[in-house]
Formats: structure tokens, sequence, C-alpha cells
């Protein structure tokens, strides 16, 4: 009885903190996580990029490059992908016919844009496709140093231009990690980004640990390293790319406002997005398992007490027996304050 009451309130409460623990074993570990690896783009961040630069190359011109590349991007469900076809259409460009639409994952996409082949993407894709875009690294790096991610577009095989896309910092994501450190917890920042925009992020938040350009196959491992590290490791995401990562985790921490493949492989859900909800989570974690302690002794003094007086280990000596309505009542009292002291956690400071 003890514990299963104890997990009901401590979920019950978890709930108005906007908090969700899918099961026992997530109340558990949480407090003893020691290492925190967070997914950036909509963990972190907003999860919503803005277009903020385009620089196009040789004669194409920076509207006929958002309108391509806009097109190209239609298709695809990345948050950079919807920061350039919202620029497009904030600009009113008309869409064109697309063809043979491809997305390779943590790489960009390629397709056929009214004839013409149009990529858009990292680095690795450029090369992949042969696109020589050393031209472009100069001006690439003065968008990465200023926090911004870079995405490539390449037309006809010929690098055409590139954008810069920033996605805002939650207002609560500074909080967050500052009451994260404070109670010991590492924190190390994982990212498809490259290195230099992953640490213009990383340094605003004072994150000292980055690993940047990592595939969406990597990040599970990465979580693996750490545990093998002998690290307790909490890994916090929110997209399709981040649940293999938050099930090898010993606590996968799902944002609400992501995706339902994420919140499926997590033990912990965040309803709102708030990183601050961890840390008081961490706290729950700790007064649940302390009243679980507390329930466990309670229960068994009343039986280490009761039992052997309903056996009749007085009788010899003074006679005495427990009568049945006693033994009942006094089963009725155990249960009565092993419940109420687990609903104190109902009125626990977190």
């Amino acid at each position: 009885l003890a514990t299963p009451m104890s997990i009901m309130v401590a979920m019950g409460k978890g709930a108005t903190m906007g908090v969700l623990f899918r099961n026992a074993e997530a109340i558990e570990l949480l407090r003893n996580v020691d290492t925190l690896v967070i997914d950036k783009t909509g963990t972190l961040t907003e999860g919503k990029p803005k277009l903020l630069r385009i620089v196009a190359a040789g004669s194409m011109g920076e509207t006929d490059l958002l309108r391509l590349a806009a097109a190209a991007e239609r298709g695809s469900e990345h948050p950079i992908a919807a920061a350039i076809v919202q620029a497009a259409e904030a600009q009113r460009l008309s869409a064109s016919t697309i063809s043979d639409f491809q997305s390779m994952a943590g790489h960009g996409i390629q397709a056929r844009i009214d004839g013409q082949a149009v990529a858009v993407g990292n680095q690795a894709l450029m090369r992949k496709l042969g696109i020589d875009v050393a031209a472009l690294e100069t001006q690439a790096d003065v968008l990465r140093r200023e926090g911004q991610t870079v995405a490539y577009c390449g037309i006809g095989g010929r690098a055409a231009g590139i954008f810069g896309v920033a996605d805002p910092i939650k207002d609560t994501t500074t909080a967050a990690l500052q009451s994260l450190r404070d109670d010991g917890v590492r924190l190390v920042m994982l990212t498809g980004d490259s290195q230099a925009t992953a640490e213009a992020v990383a340094g605003r938040l004072k994150i000292d640990e980055v690993i940047a350009d990592v595939r969406p196959e990597q990040k599970g491992q990465v979580v693996t390293r750490l545990q093998d590290e002998g690290r307790i490791v909490a890994m916090a995401g929110d997209g399709i790319n981040d649940a293999p990562a938050l099930a090898q985790a010993h606590v996968g921490i799902a944002m609400g406002t992501g995706t339902d493949v994420a919140m499926e492989s997590a033990g912990v859900t965040l309803v709102k997005g708030d990183l601050r909800a961890i840390a008081r989570a961490r706290r729950l974690s700790r007064l649940t398992m302390i009243n679980i302690r507390q329930n466990l002794f309670f229960a068994f003094v009343y039986n280490v007490i009761g039992v052997p007086v309903a056996a009749g280990a007085l009788y010899p000596v003074s006679g005495m027996l427990l009568s049945p309505m006693l033994a009942a009542a006094a089963m009725s009292f155990s249960s009565v304050s092993v419940i109420t002291n687990a609903l104190r956690l109902r009125r626990a400071t977190v």
C-alpha cells in the first residue's frame, strides 16, 4: 500500500506543476541523475527558427534564391525548412512545381524545382552532391559566430547561397539551467548544428560542455558513452530524432510541446516545455522516496507489534488476546496513517 499510494500522490502533484510521470521508475531515478543531456532546438530554444539572413552567390538574386529554396523545403518537416518557407510566404513568393523530393535525415533535402536540381542542407550534403561551397565559408562563419544556423543551397550542381536561421532561446531557459547547476547536475548540450553555432548559444547559456555536428543516430550513442562512464543520465528533447536517446537514457524527459514519438519514448513529460520543471520534479522525486520509506516504516511497526499480539504471544504472560474487532480497527488505522502521510506530498513545496 505504501509505495503505490505515494506514487499516485506524486503523479497527481506532478501534473499540477506541469510534469507528468509515465512510470514509478522515472520518479525513483530522477533524484539520482547527475548528468543532463539537452537537445538544443525546441528544448533550450523555442523550436521556431526565423530566417534572418540570405546571402546569394554569383548572379542569383536573393528573392529567386529564397523562392526556389522554399519550394524545395515545402516537403520537409524540419524547423529550418519551416523558417525558409515562412519567409517566402511573408514575401508572397509564388510556389513552383516540385518533383523528385528526397529528405536525408541529418543532412537536408533535394528536389527538382521547375526542372532545376535544388538542394538545401548542411556542408555534408553539399560534399555528398559534389557542390563546392568554399566561396561562401567566410560569410557562413560570420553567421555562425552570431549564433545562427547556416543552411547551404545548391542549384544546378553549383553553390547558390546560404541562409542564416536563428532560434530564440526560451525566456525560462537561463533560470532553469542555473537551478540545475546549483543542484550539482552536469549539463551537456547536444545539437546537429556546427561547432561555432553551438558554442555561441552555449556561451549565452553558460553551458561548458557542447557536442555539435551530431547526426540523429548518434544521439543515443552519446548517452550510452556517458552511461559507460558511470553517469546517471537524463536526456531532454522534443523531436522524433531524439526518441532513441530518450529511450536509452536512465530518464527520458520530453517536451510537451514536441512530438508524440518523443513523449512516448520518455518517462517524464514537461507539459509546457518549461525546463524549470526538471528541478521541481527532482525535488518531488526526493520527497516521494522519503515518503515511501516513512510509509514502509509505519506498516512494518504496526505488523511487528500487531501480528504477535493477534497470534497470542502475550496470552501465556498476561492472558491477553486481541479481539477481531480491535485487530480490524488496528489494521484500518495502519492504512489510514500510511495514506495520510502520503497525502502530505500535496502540500510539499517543490
